[in-house]
């Protein structure tokens, strides 16, 4: 029985190597269409001491890590993904050929086992290996969901700060800036005026833990639990 279910283990693993390295090899050889069909990096709009809140709160290692990282209070996903995932991803911009096909199959896997799914992963090494961080980071500020304000989604930081601030991106403070920031794990979960309570409760997490009074702890404390002690 035991080695019985050894083989099937190995069965297994040798399936998901295979899944992935089709993964691999879909996402290098359409990086070109991928990008063809998405619009151009927008300028970023971010001042360099907002660059450095986003970053210390979503992916600490964003400029040295490969595309995944395991960094205290990163979580499964990096910028590096949400970006693949929404390029490569994309409903309003698909891929046609044996890319489309591929590209429609890895959504549905995607839509059923993303919890588990190692393929954003490697979609994300395979895009930080072609696209420069400035352009990965752009693109992530313009993209990112933001919720949804008077009955419609919000896309993007400065969709989010004339939203929820009623002013330009470039106009908000340092702690305005931080209301957004704070939004970005779970836009519902911490809306700025549907919850409040728990807006100002991981507002307080982020600027506790900006300030250095407290770290994540370990890897998934993505929460900042620790930042409440």
């Amino acid at each position: 029985m035991p080695r019985f279910l050894g083989k099937i283990v190995l069965a297994a693993l040798l399936v998901v190597a295979a899944w992935l390295g089709l993964v691999a090899v879909w996402a290098s050889t359409s990086f070109h269409a991928v990008m063809a069909a998405a619009p151009e990096p927008p300028r970023m709009p971010l001042s360099s001491a907002q660059i450095a809140i986003l970053l210390r709160v979503e992916d600490p290692t964003f400029f040295q890590h490969t595309g995944v990282s395991l960094a205290d209070g990163q979580g499964v996903a990096t910028i590096s993904s949400a970006v693949a995932r929404d390029l490569y991803l994309s409903d309003e911009r698909p891929l046609r050929g044996v890319s489309g096909a591929l590209q429609r199959v890895y959504r549905r896997v995607f839509d059923c086992c993303k919890k588990v799914d190692l393929g954003r992963d490697v979609m994300a090494i395979v895009l930080n290996a072609k696209l420069p961080k400035r352009n990965q980071l752009a693109l992530y500020v313009a993209d990112v969901y933001m919720g949804e304000h008077d009955g419609k989604p919000v896309v993007g930081l400065p969709m989010a700060a004339e939203s929820y601030l009623g002013k330009p991106l470039e106009d908000a403070s340092d702690a305005e800036f931080i209301g957004l920031v704070a939004m970005i794990k779970a836009p519902k979960q911490y809306h700025p005026l549907l919850q409040a309570e728990q807006h100002a409760l991981r507002v307080r997490r982020i600027e506790a833990l900006l300030a250095g009074k407290c770290k994540p702890d370990g890897w998934f404390d993505t929460t900042y639990e620790a930042c409440d002690r």
